[in-house]
């Protein structure tokens, strides 16, 4: 697992949105993000493309947990309570495995334990494994 996290230590948009990656274990990653000014929209909240972010790294992780290259098909997610500040985490876990799709849900949540917004992911499965010299 600890390849799979030093391969998503390349994601540069994570990075720059100060993102990290906290946790991956097979078909389960953990994601965190403590809200500065960048993440606050026009009204003072934290903006729905960085929560969405957020939940798209551990996404991520999760479905490329096994070792094999998984890409996003599809993705939505509710938005239930708006973040304000402190730090939000991203827990997502398998719901479903086949050899070319997987499912996901991601809850995200803040530092009290409420839940911020609800992510759902598809993703396809390629041949493709990933490679030790990616990480």
């Amino acid at each position: 697992m600890r390849a799979i996290k030093e391969f998503f230590k390349n994601d540069r948009f994570a990075e720059h949105n100060g993102i990290e990656l906290v946790e991956v274990g097979e078909g389960h990653a953990r994601a965190r993000m403590r809200i500065d000014e960048r993440h606050l929209n026009g009204i003072n909240v934290v903006h729905g493309g960085a929560i969405f972010t957020l939940a798209d790294l551990a996404f991520a992780a999760a479905s490329n947990s096994h070792g094999t290259v998984a890409v996003a098909i599809n993705a939505s997610i509710w938005y239930v309570k708006a973040g304000l500040a402190g730090t939000l985490f991203a827990d997502a876990r398998e719901v479903s495995l086949n050899p070319k799709l997987a499912t996901y849900s991601i809850e995200v949540t803040d530092d009290g334990g409420e839940i911020i917004a609800v992510f759902e992911g598809m993703v396809y499965r390629k041949k493709q494994t990933i490679s030790p010299d990616a990480c």
